[in-house]
């Protein structure tokens, strides 16, 4: 007998796998019941369900058995009678006849049906994520994400890259989210603590000659929680020596196109590539959806010399909405009120009539402001135009904000749009004390171009760091890093990180570039994110077999919880009281 399963001393093959070649071949399947129907007292119908798919077995006599009772059924392979056959089932035209069945486990009503047509509180699923695991969707999705890593892997492999597991248990570094921190009982009073990435760990590996690394590796961040972000994520981590960002970008785009070509059954094209200050000059954000239209339009000569005040600001930023012309007052008065919630003065808007404009604002612009307006991304009669003034980053952030609001479709939905984004600024701004802060990590390597400017003008210097873009998703961020002694005490002397501090933050990977660090670039991809994309969901929960919910806590174990007071005592810490 041929089948798509190595047989075992229980099953010969898979529930999925029963076809017409095996006509009059008795077999063996295990699963699970997923319905039970009797007809009179005579003849029984079993639906047995396993990770591949449905078969029906027909049982002489009652059989009593109820849903999700696990069974082992040994019967013979049979063609359904005529005006039967299932054609929504894969083994809908065969069917198990003269079966005995064997109760390998009883089974209690389940706490919800587990049927994709059924809706069910996503509470509940996940106090009961083992039942909740067997439905079709949690089933495909997490045979999606062991393709994607499959893929991811071997693409690394194929081109020379060497897979090393780097530590869990690690030193506490202050750059970064907040980390997780774990009590070591062997050294009271003192802590590990659970790596944000394996960044500094792959640096070294450099320095150690390993030249390509890579890792499917677990990343932990006590961050707040939300559709894209739980607190233990899953990367594609890759560091790689004497290698530019264009190579950087050849290495991970091979691997992340192998995977969307092995889920999908096509390859997208080449990735395209934007620089940071285009993403935000055209879409308002450095992670651009390119999956629709609504490009940011500037204003600014028009209004340089405006007498209507509330346009008299830097920067003047106009989106075109096809159809918007349309809204109610109150979703404009609703999208006034976001755009204030963001930070900005206010918002003007502009209905495209055959008439003309039609704007509380209209009758104060002069002509020429008014045609610039009504050409706005070549409006037509019928749309509507937003117009925000401000600062050029807060104008651009805040239409950015808007445009995703009125226009974006759903992450999962929709073709797949990549790009790269490029030339951060390596700085984001000063803190509270008056220093510089790193946009990336204080080791990312400036722009060539722009080392002059470290001491002079640091906002404008940009970084050789980059980011990859899926559908206004970050899948992924990395840069090129500095390995030039001199390059690196210029940016701590700008970030006002002194030789002790350096030293004691850092110590022991500036301790290991002392004896000869190569020029060095990474990356990391966001599997989690990757897959939520690839399976169709609009959250990550759906493609991780136990996640946490938005507060953080595992409905299913109950964590995080209290331990013992041994636990306490041994590792001589003191708890207070909850408030």
């Amino acid at each position: 007998m041929t089948d798509t399963y190595e047989s075992t001393s229980m099953r010969d093959l898979l529930c999925g796998s029963v076809d017409l070649t095996m006509i009059g071949e008795r077999i063996s399947v295990c699963g699970w019941v997923a319905k039970r129907r009797e007809h009179g007292e005579h003849l029984a119908f079993l639906d047995l369900r396993d990770r591949s798919g449905v078969v029906q077995a027909v049982v002489d006599g009652s059989v009593d058995v109820r849903g999700e009772y696990v069974l082992r059924v040994t019967g013979t392979v049979s063609l359904r009678p005529e005006g039967t056959v299932n054609e929504r089932l894969g083994t809908g035209e065969v069917e198990l006849t003269d079966c005995r069945v064997e109760i390998l486990s009883a089974a209690e009503a389940p706490p919800f049906q587990i049927d994709e047509r059924a809706e069910v509180d996503e509470q509940v699923r996940l106090k009961y994520r083992y039942i909740d695991l067997r439905r079709d969707k949690m089933q495909r999705n997490l045979r999606l994400r062991a393709t994607v890593n499959a893929t991811l892997r071997h693409a690394m492999e194929r081109q020379g890259f060497c897979e090393v597991e780097t530590p869990l248990l690690w030193a506490p570094t202050p750059e970064g989210a907040r980390e997780f921190v774990v009590p070591s009982r062997l050294h009271p009073g003192e802590f590990y603590v659970l790596p944000q990435s394996p960044q500094i760990a792959k640096q070294l590996l450099m320095v150690g000659g390993f030249d390509r690394y890579f890792q499917i590796a677990r990343c932990l961040r006590d961050e707040d929680l939300r559709a894209d972000r739980q607190f233990e994520f899953t990367q594609l981590d890759v560091e790689a020596s004497f290698v530019s960002q264009d190579d950087i970008f050849a290495f991970v785009s091979e691997a992340v196109l192998d995977a969307a070509e092995a889920v999908t059954g096509q390859r997208p094209g080449p990735i395209a590539t934007m620089t940071w200050a285009e993403a935000l000059d055209r879409f308002g954000t450095d992670k651009p959806d390119l999956r629709f239209a609504m490009s940011l339009q500037d204003l600014s000569g028009v209004f340089a010399a405006t007498e209507v005040k509330a346009f008299a600001a830097p920067t003047v930023k106009a989106i075109r909405v096809p159809g918007g012309a349309e809204f109610t007052r109150s979703r404009l008065d609703a999208l006034t009120d976001h755009a204030k919630s963001l930070g900005a003065k206010g918002l003007a808007w502009f209905r495209i009539t055959s008439e003309g404009l039609d704007s509380p604002l209209a009758r104060f612009l002069n002509a020429h402001e008014s045609a610039a307006i009504a050409a706005v991304d070549h409006a037509q009669v019928g749309d509507l135009v937003l117009v925000v003034a401000d600062e050029y980053v807060a104008a651009c952030k805040v239409l950015g904000a808007l445009r995703l609001t009125i226009g974006a479709p759903p992450v999962s939905e929709g073709p797949h749009h990549y790009v790269w984004i490029t030339e951060f600024p390596l700085f984001e701004g000063l803190d509270d004390n008056g220093d510089l802060v790193s946009a990336h990590h204080p080791f990312t390597m400036p722009h060539l171009d722009d080392l002059d400017l470290i001491e002079t003008d640091p906002l404008r210097v940009r970084s050789q760091s980059y980011d990859l873009v899926l559908n206004g998703w970050e899948l992924g961020s990395g840069s090129v890093r500095i390995h030039r002694a001199d390059i690196q005490s210029r940016i701590f002397s700008a970030l006002g990180i002194g030789e002790d501090e350096a030293h004691s933050r850092f110590g022991f990977l500036l301790g290991a570039f002392r004896y000869g660090a190569p020029p060095h670039a990474g990356f990391a991809v966001g599997i989690d994110r990757l897959v939520a994309i690839f399976a169709g969901e609009d959250n990550i929960r759906e493609v991780i077999a136990f996640p946490k919910t938005q507060s953080g806590t595992d409905l299913m174990t109950g964590a995080p919880k209290d331990i013992t007071e041994r636990q306490i005592r041994d590792l001589r810490l003191r708890v207070a009281p909850k408030v």
